[in-house]
């Protein structure tokens, strides 16, 4: 089948069993909005630089891609701002922005607020507020602890606090699975509507736990690019020259609807969930299958998910970290599942930009996906100058680029070989 065909194939299912994007919001390195984000990956503008959310000065990695100039008391009260971690307020911040944007008006009445459901992706959740709430006791006694040190690092705490922003009554949920939460959000608050438990969904991930001993963390096991002195040509995905990932946080939030519900308000709509599929590697902790068996897994069961074949998909968003094995073993999976036609397919990290926020990771790549279908714009793999012999596909280096877009398939690969993997299409109704 071709394009065309794909979609008008996909156009004559019941509306009542599709579930489109009609709403999104972002913070990221590069942005404190979707556009703003989207324009910088757009001109291949880094994210990365030093840390500034604490003294770094005696770590190796002394880098990362930081939410800039962001102030909890420009969106919150001083006494609310003290009561969420770092990733809670980035969740409503965003999620303020998607509902804005789908055209709804919050806090939602009751009947609309029982039919509307939040699942949100965190690989560490509050973890800034523990280690803060940690410290303080050990070095100023227990009476100093922030009393909401123990709630706010609870992963489920971004998505409760999005419910009470909102009002969303229905269905609530985090996913809790890594590098994958974010894309593992998406596509199971896709399957929530689809059950018919909920007509509108606020889905996506947040991440914001760039503290001393994350970094510290990644550092003795180590993940992470050392480039201090190069920030932006830090994170090199497919590179040759690669040396690891660059930390990052932020988050991006979508509203999705069932399709009949979107149609009947009027919304705007800016992609459709065509499939999804996860696996597990059941290999190592941290590295990835050799044989990237769960990888392919993922890949071939998203695409069956959707109804199609490898032809039918026009760009792939990689996981694309920039860890030497982990991007040598996408490169190898992108190829047994593609066969020839991988190396006619682009191919882009967005890591190579916004760094690796973990559980947002995912959510913040889908809405570059978004993108690239909206506006027939590829973003590049920035840093990319020596080609790699296992690396040999086409990474869209350094340069964004005009091509249509109507398929897309968005893969996440997360530490404990947790796969997921997206598939997103242009709306049928732009065909």
């Amino acid at each position: 089948m071709t394009q065309p065909d794909i979609l008008q194939r996909q156009a004559q299912r019941p509306a009542s069993e599709r579930v489109v994007i009609t709403g999104m919001g972002a913070l990221t390195a590069l942005g404190h909005s979707v556009d703003e984000t989207w324009d910088n990956l757009v001109q291949g503008r880094s994210g990365v630089g030093p840390i500034t959310l604490f003294d770094a000065h005696h770590l190796a990695v002394r880098i990362a891609a930081e939410v800039k100039n962001f102030n909890p008391e420009q969106h919150f009260s001083r006494k609310e701002a003290r009561r969420m971690a770092r990733c809670a307020q980035f969740a409503v911040v965003a999620a303020r922005q998607a509902v804005a944007d789908a055209g709804l008006t919050y806090p939602f009445d009751d009947t609309f607020a029982e039919r509307c459901g939040v699942l949100l992706g965190t690989g560490m959740g509050g973890f800034d507020r523990a280690e803060q709430g940690i410290k303080t006791h050990l070095l100023e006694g227990l009476k100093k602890v922030n009393p909401f040190s123990l709630p706010a690092s609870l992963p489920n705490l971004a998505a409760f606090h999005v419910c009470v922003e909102l009002n969303a009554q229905g269905y609530s949920n985090t996913t809790a699975t890594a590098c994958a939460a974010g894309t593992i959000a998406l596509a199971e608050a896709a399957e929530v509507i689809k059950r018919g438990r909920c007509d509108v969904m606020i889905a996506g991930g947040v991440e914001g736990a760039l503290t001393e001993t994350t970094i510290a963390g990644f550092i003795i096991m180590r993940a992470l690019a050392a480039r201090n002195e190069d920030p932006a040509g830090a994170c090199r995905p497919f590179d040759a020259t690669r040396d690891g990932f660059v930390a990052g946080e932020g988050a991006a939030i979508f509203v999705l609807e069932r399709l009949d519900h979107a149609l009947a308000r009027g919304a705007t709509i800016y992609a459709e969930i065509l499939g999804s599929a996860h696996s597990s590697d059941t290999y190592h902790i941290a590295a990835p299958d050799p044989k990237t068996r769960g990888a392919i897994r993922a890949m071939q069961w998203a695409l069956k998910d959707a109804g199609l074949s490898p032809e039918h998909i026009d760009y792939i968003n990689a996981h694309g970290p920039g860890t030497p094995l982990g991007d040598a073993a996408e490169t190898r999976a992108i190829k047994a599942v593609f066969g020839d036609r991988a190396y006619q397919i682009p191919v882009s990290s967005t890591k190579s930009m916004l760094g690796h926020s973990l559980g947002a990771a995912g959510a913040i790549e889908a809405l570059a996906c978004v993108k690239t279908i909206q506006t027939g714009i590829i973003h590049p793999t920035i840093n990319y100058h020596h080609p790699d012999p296992e690396c040999d596909l086409d990474y869209v280096p350094n340069q964004a680029r005009r091509q249509r877009v109507d398929i897309v398939l968005s893969n996440s690969f997360g530490l404990g070989g947790q796969n997921s993997c997206l598939v997103l299409a242009r709306p049928a109704t732009d065909w």
